[in-house]
């Protein structure tokens, strides 16, 4: 199979003062991403603010050691079914960019939202792409001044609020709040929201473009998951070339104009008609100018499309084929596995350590002792006090607190002694057993009567 070429190097050409202005376009591509977009964005700051019972929907508390994941309460314990989550989300994003190529970065991705909100501030601020550029280089002053000193005033509003609200999530946003308006925020809270909207200020609003091209991993293994039927932002070069101006066009012309939007219009500021590019993020905004484009000189819309390289080859694109259903079945497997073990998470922690000191103790001829060290901790708020008790093969008797109380200030270790006389085995299983009003569990350990 002949390898998609990805072209690293890029030169937009809508760079009048050294960089290029986005030019905002309108077209069914871009009301997707707004469909996509904005219900995230409306999530992201509000689900921070949403309570159930008293609780945070979602709140990762290290004070408390719990994860609060929509009401339910998770201990450190379970921080493996995010790993899984993570693995499972991962395999959704190279199902998708095998079938569709980059469209989370294009649609979804934090760093793209986010960089068209910085746009539109600036579009709102400064005017246009082709005002922009057009005052590019003269002084900074009078209006433009301020012009300018708006759009990074509300860039840096932006950017605090970003810093907020995902701190938000770890540390409950309301307390930030009131911190925050009585000048008493902890300084290690303080230094946080300054660098987290640091970066978001320098990766939205300065480096934008650079971020997808060189911090992000994606578009550099992207050409190896990529195969050539993989549906992907391309330009119809059968079609389109000779590329000429109309008003310069002979009889055996392309369709394409050479007007040059696509490229304007381009976050990334690349030039989608030298194929596939390690920056284009799939966003479809050269698709919408190009149509529009079509419309006016009356010739068919998809110059530019999602298609592959079997499709712009003239040949039938197939859907299903092995790295796609592998990828498929390896998401569906992952997600399986992580509800599983949402379902079945636990209400109570549980754990018991044998005293390293002395692995039995001989009390008399016939009584043998173990002591070991017990600690309680609750995931489930309703749970306040469980009883303890234990059973066996043979006659134990338990010396220690009978009753645990859980509203204390954090889990501690508490001693306990197990005796029995039953000394025909040297080693027996042993289980402990708490209960509640209206939950009960179990922890096994080892009794042990006498060296092997």
């Amino acid at each position: 199979m002949e390898k998609i070429p990805v072209v690293q190097d890029f030169s937009p050409s809508f760079r009048p003062d050294g960089k290029f202005h986005v030019r905002l376009t309108v077209g069914r591509f871009q009301n997707l991403r707004r469909l996509t977009s904005w219900p995230l964005i409306a999530l992201y700051f509000g689900l921070v603010w949403v309570q159930y019972d008293g609780q945070p929907w979602l709140l990762f508390s290290f004070a408390q050691h719990r994860i609060i994941l929509f009401g339910n309460a998770l201990s450190w314990h379970e921080l493996p079914l995010l790993a899984g989550l993570l693995i499972a989300g991962a395999s959704l994003l190279f199902f998708l960019a095998v079938a569709w190529g980059r469209v989370w970065c294009g649609f979804a991705c934090p760093q793209s939202i986010w960089t068209w909100l910085f746009i539109r501030i600036e579009d709102l601020s400064e005017g246009n792409a082709v005002k922009r550029a057009r005052q590019a280089g003269q002084p900074l002053r009078g209006m433009r001044l301020v012009r300018r000193l708006a759009k990074h005033a509300l860039w840096i509003l932006l950017a605090l609020a970003t810093a907020a609200t995902f701190t938000g999530y770890f540390v409950p946003i309301r307390e930030i709040v009131a911190e925050s308006l009585q000048f008493q925020l902890p300084v290690s809270v303080t230094g946080w929201l300054v660098i987290m909207a640091g970066i978001t200020y320098i990766n939205a609003g300065l480096v934008r473009e650079k971020i997808c091209l060189h911090a992000c991993p994606y578009s550099r293994f992207q050409s190896v998951m990529f195969d050539d039927d993989t549906r992907t932002v391309s330009y119809d070069a059968r079609r389109g070339e000779p590329r000429a101006n109309l008003r310069k066009a002979s009889a055996n012309r392309g369709d394409c104009v050479d007007c040059g939007l696509c490229v304007q219009v381009c976050p990334v500021g690349i030039d989608i008609r030298d194929g596939l590019q390690a920056a284009c993020i799939d966003c479809g905004a050269c698709i919408d100018a190009c149509d529009s484009v079509m419309e006016k000189v009356d010739r068919p819309q998809g110059l530019i499309r999602f298609a592959s390289e079997t499709e712009l080859q003239g040949n039938k694109t197939r859907f299903l084929r092995l790295r796609l259903t592998g990828y498929g079945t390896v998401m569906l497997c992952a997600f399986a596995s992580v509800l599983a073990g949402f379902i079945d998470t636990a209400d109570l922690l549980v754990e018991i350590r044998r005293d390293r000191g002395a692995m039995f103790r001989q009390v008399d001829q016939n009584t043998v002792c173990n002591v070991y060290l017990v600690k309680v901790e609750r995931v489930n708020e309703a749970i306040r006090r469980v009883d303890v008790s234990i059973s066996g093969g043979g006659q134990y008797k338990l010396f220690g607190p009978r009753h645990i109380d859980l509203t204390d200030d954090g889990p501690s270790w508490l001693p306990y002694r197990v005796c029995s006389q039953n000394l025909e085995r040297p080693k027996t299983e042993l289980t402990f057993n708490f209960a509640s009003e209206s939950f009960s569990a179990e922890k096994k350990t080892t009794f042990l009567a006498r060296s092997w």
